[in-house]
């Protein structure tokens, strides 16, 4: 029971976070750097395969792991922003090395928003469940 409660509240808090962060941060910067390559909308199928293993690949490799070995908070953050430095860092440092039109302010405002948001989402996700199971 642990890990699909694991599971649902680190993907519903990346979730949920991620669409503030998204609306207030990150989209105002896309717009003005490379707006005229954005979609109106976004595509849900691709967004929904992302998160969803995004959320399973963080409760693997630091929820699971945290709640096996009863880590601290500060240990599951930790972890959780080095996943989400090199998730996001993939990402935007790839897309800086081989596109013309992508800034440096892409780069370090997207990899700060998914390293803060995947630390995050870490955290919350294992105290949920630790107050779940602990009822």
């Amino acid at each position: 029971m642990q890990p699909a409660i694991l599971y649902i509240s680190t993907f519903a808090v990346f979730l949920g976070l991620d669409y503030v962060g998204l609306s207030y941060l990150i989209k105002p910067v896309f717009d003005e750097e490379i707006g005229h390559l954005l979609l109106d909308g976004f595509r849900v199928l691709p967004a929904f395969v992302f998160y969803a293993f995004y959320a399973a690949v963080l409760v693997w490799f630091v929820g699971l792991p945290a709640l096996r070995e009863r880590r601290g908070i500060g240990w599951v953050l930790g972890n959780g922003a080095l996943l989400g430095a090199m998730g996001y860092g993939t990402y935007e440092f790839s897309s800086y090395a081989v596109m013309a039109d992508w800034t440096l302010r892409l780069v370090l405002t997207d990899v700060t928003w998914g390293t803060c948001l995947t630390a995050v989402s870490a955290a919350a996700g294992v105290w949920i469940t630790r107050m779940i199971a602990s009822r």
